[in-house]
């Protein structure tokens, strides 16, 4: 299945993306893709709507695209976790993953505007595939049994602000929690749909030009590593959002650096889990 969220900002409602193309609205029998869905079965409910997909109401096209899950209650990012991209940061291949945290109030729409906070100086792009945590995890014994605990796949887009992370006192959560830093969508996939997630293409693009094209297949930490090694240190519940890095050619790597101004327009996606597209603004000066 492929979930989706449509409406207007802080009014999303539920949905489901057909083979052709078409948006179901399913909020007259689920609440919100949130906690509480994931955590009590709310997949299988959605399987067995899916069944009578075409009796369900149509989104309307001119329907904002909404975050395919409702803000989740932990944005858990991983870090040079594709060894060439620690290579083009000038940073040593981590021997254990690289833990920080996103403000879940990051996360946006996978079609909304880029906004470049106050001060910046160096906006950068990340392409990175999401996990969706599918029920409360935690002490996993084994990477094959973090199989079990995940709901889904999603493009997660981890804007950073690379002065506010590497510049002002050295905690990444700075230059990573701005306002809109977080695109994700435009579909949450299951992983029945998906052949391999060790193996798919990801990829970037800035006003046309190709800047990040790599594949799964390259992470040092793979998906069930990172789910079973982060559940040794945290309870990850229903709902969390987990990014797991990112491939070469981020804009810091860059020779020299290029970073994201006003009016760029950013595309980003991953073989069969749908593209985004962002056009950068300046926040208000007011």
């Amino acid at each position: 299945m492929k979930l989706i969220r449509f409406g207007d900002l802080g009014q999303e409602r539920p949905g489901l993306l057909l083979e052709d193309g078409r948006r179901k609205d399913v909020s007259a029998h689920v609440k919100d893709y949130n906690c509480a869905f994931f955590q009590n079965d709310g997949l299988d409910i959605l399987a067995k709507l899916s069944e009578q997909a075409d009796s369900l109401p149509d989104v309307a096209a001119e329907q904002r695209w909404g975050a395919p899950v409702a803000r989740p209650g932990k944005v858990i990012c991983i870090g040079l976790n594709y060894a060439d991209h620690a290579a083009e940061s000038g940073m040593a291949i981590p021997s254990e993953p690289v833990v920080f945290f996103k403000a879940p109030n990051a996360v946006v729409g996978p079609y909304d505007n880029i906004v470049i906070p106050r001060g910046s100086e160096k906006t950068d792009w990340e392409v990175e595939l999401g996990i969706i945590i599918g029920k409360d995890t935690s002490y996993l014994n084994s990477p094959d049994e973090a199989r079990n605990h995940i709901a889904g796949y999603c493009v997660s887009h981890d804007v950073s602000e690379r002065h506010f992370q590497l510049e002002r006192g050295g905690q990444w959560v700075k230059g990573k929690s701005c306002d809109t830093f977080n695109p994700l969508g435009p579909w949450l996939v299951t992983p029945d749909e998906i052949d391999d997630i060790n193996s798919l293409d990801l990829w970037l693009t800035v006003n046309g030009e190709k800047r990040q094209s790599g594949n799964t297949r390259t992470m040092i930490f793979n998906p069930f590593v990172v789910v079973h090694y982060l559940s040794q240190f945290m309870t990850l519940e229903a709902g969390d959002l987990i990014s797991t890095g990112t491939p070469p050619g981020v804009g810091m790597g860059m020779k020299p650096p290029q970073y994201l101004k006003a009016g760029d327009i950013v595309a980003l996606g991953i073989q069969g889990l749908g593209e985004q597209r962002q056009v950068c603004r300046n926040a208000s000066r007011a």
